[in-house]
Parts: structure tokens; C-alpha cells; sequence
């Protein structure tokens, strides 16, 4: 039997937490494995867990009264899954489905509130804080998406998309058909096949059944709109006002340690 063990940390939110933030929250994570098109969350259904995704990379997606659906954002190691029960909701907003199968550490709502409430004082607020931060990283996403989707060609949406999944999975190979791209970006997968055709023909791309491979990122990267840009500089934003927030958050626990031994020591003296 094989014995998968994965850093907590590779999750960017979860290592920006303090060690002692990070231990309060060990004995509740759970590894979870999850596969290409599952089903994470559906619309409108009760958020029992949220998830820390380590490897995997799931898309939030909008459905609508016909069957279509809508890619609003894209969710990696940079996030979680289920975030809006940080902002009070108890359901999905859209539903959740996994494109780059994978690992990730999951919570029970239950469990993550316990943990929140017990921790008490400046510390209660960290972990909040820096998934209200990525939130707001989501929410530009989701405008710039928005935007895409109504006024950029599909083979540049192509571009962006696979050049995001790209950077996320840190691999120049995804294993996904063109019949999910379509599903996630709300057009027909003949739509997909032949603007997957068209990068292939400029030499950006190759693929086969169930893959897509990189050929050329500065061909793709000149093919893709503007928004591909746009979301990585917000991306860079992201990784360097978690590891602020880590910084403020280590330097606040060090002072508090060091007036505890202080009044400690004190009060021995005397």
C-alpha cells in the first residue's frame, strides 16, 4: 500500500500561518485525494469542508438554467476551496470541479471554527485576514474573467487558460480533454477542438487524447489576451502580501512570547 504524505505548507495560505497557527490546525487536516472532473461542490449545496489545495487545480464555475457553465475563477495551491465560509456563507456560490487531479488537506467547517474561536485574541484574526486577502485576489480574477469571456476570442481565452493551468501545475504537460476545456470555459468542445487546432498549427501546442503539452510559452504568451497578464501580475501581488502578512504575524508572536517571559520573570522576582 503506498503512503502519500504532502507538506501542509506547499499550500501558499497555509504556510504563511505561524507555527503555532499551523499546529492549532494539524490534528484536523485531513490528505485528501482528488480526481480530474469531480465534483468538489455543487451550487447552492452546505459547505461541510473546505479545502487546501496542495497539487490539485479546481475551477469555480456558474451554471446556468440550460445546462451551460461558465469558468469564473481558477483555484491552485495559491488558495482554498470554499473560502466563502470565511465570509459567513454556508453554501457554494458555484460549483467546484477538479481539472488537474491531485492532493489537497481538507477541514470540517465544525473543526476550523472551533479552532478559530479557541485561538481567541490578535491570533483569531490571521488566518481570516490572509484568506480575506486572497478573496479579494479572486474577485479581480472573476471581474478580469467576466471581461474575457464577452470580448476576447476563444483561441486567446485558450492561451490564457492553458498558460494559467500551466504556471499553476508547475508541468508543461496537462491531462485534461478538450471536451472538459470546453465544459469549463461555456463553449462546445468543436469550438475547443479547433482552437486547440490553431495553436497546434502555430507550433504552441501539442496534444492527443486526454493531454495537452507546451511547445512554445513565448508563442503562447504573445497569443494569449491581455488578461493572461493581468492575472499573473495579480498572482506576484498575492505571493508577496502573504509572506507580508507572515512576516507582521511572526514578528507580533515574538513580541507577545517575549513580554510573557518578561511578566514571567517578574513575578518570580518578586
Amino acid at each position: 500500500m503506498t503512503v502519500i504524505t504532502c507538506d501542509p505548507r506547499e499550500n501558499h495560505l497555509l504556510c504563511a500561518l505561524t507555527n503555532s497557527e499551523l499546529e492549532q490546525l494539524m490534528p484536523h487536516l485531513e490528505l485528501v485525494t482528488l480526481s480530474v472532473a469531480e465534483v468538489v461542490f455543487e451550487v447552492n449545496e452546505k459547505l461541510n469542508h473546505v479545502y487546501f489545495p496542495v497539487s490539485i487545480i479546481a475551477s469555480m464555475l456558474c451554471c446556468l438554467e440550460d445546462g451551460s457553465t461558465v469558468e469564473v475563477a481558477m483555484v491552485g495551491k495559491e488558495g482554498v476551496l470554499g473560502f466563502s465560509a470565511f465570509l459567513g456563507k454556508s453554501e457554494s456560490s458555484t460549483q467546484v470541479i477538479i481539472n488537474q487531479s491531485g492532493h489537497a488537506y481538507r477541514i470540517s467547517i465544525d473543526a476550523l471554527q472551533k479552532v478559530l474561536t479557541r485561538s481567541g485574541g490578535r491570533r483569531q484574526g490571521n488566518l481570516r485576514e490572509l484568506v480575506l486577502r486572497y478573496a479579494e485576489s479572486v474577485f479581480v480574477h472573476m471581474a478580469q474573467t467576466i471581461a474575457c469571456t464577452r470580448r476576447h476570442a476563444v483561441d486567446r481565452q485558450l492561451c490564457t487558460w492553458l498558460l494559467i493551468n500551466f504556471d499553476r501545475a508547475t508541468t508543461e504537460t496537462l491531462s485534461i480533454t478538450q471536451a472538459s476545456i470546453g465544459y469549463i470555459l461555456g463553449v462546445r468542445r468543436e469550438t475547443i477542438t479547433e482552437a486547440a487546432r490553431k495553436l497546434h498549427d502555430e507550433g504552441m501546442i501539442d496534444y492527443g487524447r486526454g493531454y495537452i503539452a507546451l511547445k512554445d510559452r513565448e508563442k503562447m504568451e504573445a497569443g494569449a489576451c491581455e488578461c493572461y497578464d493581468i492575472k499573473k501580475d495579480e498572482a506576484v501581488r498575492l505571493s508577496e502580501d502573504l509572506d507580508s502578512l507572515k512576516t507582521k504575524s511572526n514578528n507580533r508572536e515574538r513580541r507577545t512570547f517575549s513580554l510573557n517571559l518578561t511578566a514571567t520573570v517578574k513575578q518570580s522576582a518578586e
